[in-house]
């Protein structure tokens, strides 16, 4: 295997449970983020933004979120009550990758959608490529409106997921891989 593809190779996440400190300093934060916005950008429409959750506001974050979740689920178990309220606390950094839809440009939809995952994926890649840990995760925050909200998003906006950044904390076992003979074709006319 080319050295240049051993980055690609060894990148795997590592549980938001299991990154602690420290998260990346500002200034290779600042390099991470450059890097990570370098993305397919078809019309240069920039359909992306990013918000920092840390320190105190990701309990903050979370506890609305828990609230949330009580009001339309009063039964809600403590345990779960619990997780809402913690999920975003056990990493020291999390980043909001959010998707900016155009309805109006002729780029499609999904497309601008694409490019904000890239831009969690660039995080992803970049974060193991400075030795740190990192997990994308979506769940139901993700997808909810109040959410969007709370997270101050327009209309136009959705939130493509919370890439979770910081140490790894343990040694993570890398997962099975799907063979590439199952996954490539070759299309004849």
């Amino acid at each position: 295997m080319p050295p240049a593809l051993a980055l690609l190779q060894q990148r795997h996440s590592t549980p938001s449970r299991q990154l602690g400190e420290p998260a990346p300093d500002e200034a290779t934060l600042q390099a991470l983020l450059e890097a990570a916005i370098r993305v397919p950008d078809h019309g240069k429409l920039v359909p992306f933004r990013l918000i920092r959750l840390q320190g105190a506001a990701k309990l903050h974050f979370g506890e609305q979120l828990a609230t949330l979740a009580i009001r339309r689920h009063p039964q809600l178990s403590e345990a779960k009550r619990e997780k809402e309220r913690l999920r975003y606390t056990f990493a020291p950094l999390v980043l909001v990758v959010v998707a900016r839809l155009d309805a109006d440009s002729s780029v499609p939809a999904v497309e601008q959608q694409l490019s904000a995952g890239c831009v969690a994926h660039n995080l992803l890649l970049g974060a193991h490529a400075l030795g740190f840990g990192a997990q994308w995760l979506t769940g139901w925050a993700a997808y909810d409106r109040e959410v969007a909200a709370i997270l101050g998003l327009a209309a136009h906006e959705q939130v493509t997921g919370f890439v979770h950044l910081g140490t790894p904390q343990i040694e993570v076992p890398d997962r099975d891989r799907p063979a590439l003979t199952d996954l490539l074709s070759t299309w004849l006319p």
